[in-house]
């Protein structure tokens, strides 16, 4: 009887990581074992980012309404703690942009939570 290796399903699967590898330098591009690892580092390195990619935002809300509350006279932390006493439901992505953007807007709500 006759060997079956399936050819039709282990090439896709070695050309789908071969075309995730295109752009790759020297034998990462076209090897199908040094592709296959790089690629799979790459996965790696993908999936993490979307996580650190939160993270840093987050950050620069923080220090974008830092900058904007120390204009008025007021820490971050102060404004947070007031604002939640307040019962003003806006979060950082928001107060950032207000920070930023409209500073008008920014200053009646560090006015109204002081």
């Amino acid at each position: 009887m006759p060997r079956s290796v399936n050819h039709v399903a282990s090439r896709a699967r070695r050309k789908k990581i071969i075309k995730m590898a295109k752009g790759y330098f020297g034998r990462r591009k076209n090897v199908w074992t040094v592709a296959k690892n790089a690629v799979e580092k790459a996965m790696g390195y993908a999936y993490i980012g979307r996580k650190h990619k939160k993270r840093n935002f987050r950050a620069l809300w923080i220090q974008r309404i830092n900058a904007g509350t120390r204009q008025h006279g007021m820490s971050y932390s102060a404004f947070m703690g007031k604002l939640n006493e307040s019962g003003i439901e806006l979060n950082r992505k928001v107060l950032a942009d207000l920070a930023m953007n409209h500073p008008e807007a920014f200053k009646a709500i560090v006015e109204k939570v002081k």
